[in-house]
């Protein structure tokens, strides 16, 4: 194994994927299934995202779920990819995370993100809208206040004033930016589009201001990762989510994860097809010896100092195959 992969951390974000045929109570209790294994395997983190009103997310309520998997767990760190803080109060998230880091102490992230629903019908049931993500700066330090117990209103956010919840900024446009001001570590994706994703770690370096929360920055890069025994194994593991994706672009709702073999036997629109194609593309993908080069090139490349592995597929057998075989890469 190479010293670059051996001095990162591996850490999971698991979004929930609701799948065709499976409840979306299927998909919640399969993300704290996981949760379990990546802990016995050894992964650092393992990370629940917010997404209201898809068909094909389960997971809308990030800390109540992060609560179950760091109930079910005992030693990894169990967090957020992430609370979408303009849909939110801070005191509100305040207290979730206090709570969770009183019940759960040393164990608890909080991975904050800035979008804001994810169609306008959302956003109205939200009581929000798109300006709202312009606010995501002051609202994230009026969050981080509440920890620190400097909120000019007099009020104190219990259990939360005094405890420390590492805070990570999910580095969407804006974010590196902001991460950078406000001392905090960024994570930022995906490994599809390299020169975008370097170009906001060298922003977030250059730009870095230390703080009580970092004292230097700290690097997620977060996306993709499919290993399997061969190259056309891996490639299956990516064929249900591509096809939502084009199925979205094409439709505009996110549908669940249908099997691979399903997929494949579709009459696909010449525009579903390109959107399909482009999903498959760009991802770390293959044997456990291709993977490998892939992931020393992309950290030497990038400099991070961890990955966050996004990957999502209906075959969850398969998934968490390759969640092994990825851990028997990353623990030589």
């Amino acid at each position: 194994m190479s010293s670059v992969i051996a001095s990162t951390r591996f850490s999971v974000l698991d979004r929930s994927r609701t799948r065709e045929g499976h409840t979306h109570g299927e998909a919640l209790r399969d993300t704290v299934r996981l949760a379990r294994e990546l802990e016995r395997l050894g992964y650092h983190r393992v990370w629940v995202s917010e997404h209201h009103g898809v068909p094909g997310v389960a997971g809308s309520a990030p800390t109540v779920l992060a609560a179950a998997v760091a109930g079910a767990t005992r030693t990894i760190r169990v967090g957020t990819g992430g609370v979408m803080l303009p849909n939110h109060r801070p005191l509100v998230v305040a207290e979730q995370f206090g709570v969770l880091e009183s019940l759960y102490p040393g164990r608890i992230d909080m991975g904050l993100g800035r979008s804001v629903g994810f169609t306008d019908g959302v956003r109205r049931a939200l009581g929000r809208d798109k300006g709202d993500a312009d606010d995501f700066e002051a609202q994230l330090r009026e969050l981080l206040g509440w920890f620190e117990g400097t909120s000019p209103t007099g009020v104190h956010a219990r259990p939360a004033e005094g405890l420390t919840v590492p805070p990570f900024v999910l580095a969407m446009g804006e974010g590196a930016g902001i991460a950078a001001r406000l001392g905090l570590p960024m994570v930022i994706g995906d490994l599809r589009n390299r020169e975008k994703m370097l170009r906001g770690i060298d922003h977030y370096r250059d730009h870095f201001r230390p703080s009580a929360w970092a004292a230097e920055p700290y690097v997620v890069i977060s996306g993709t990762v499919a290993v399997a025994g061969t190259p056309e194994e891996a490639r299956r593991l990516l064929i249900p989510e591509a096809w939502s994706m084009a199925y979205s672009r094409t439709r505009g709702t996110f549908p669940p994860l249908p099997p691979a073999e399903r997929v494949e036997a579709l009459s696909m629109t010449a525009k579903e097809r390109g959107h399909y194609e482009a999903g498959l593309a760009g991802h770390v993908a293959g044997t456990e010896e291709q993977v490998a080069d892939e992931l020393e090139t992309v950290l030497k490349e990038t400099g991070a100092q961890e990955v966050l592995v996004t990957t999502s597929t209906h075959d969850r057998e398969a998934l968490l195959d390759s969640y092994r075989r990825l851990a028997a890469i990353t623990s030589g």
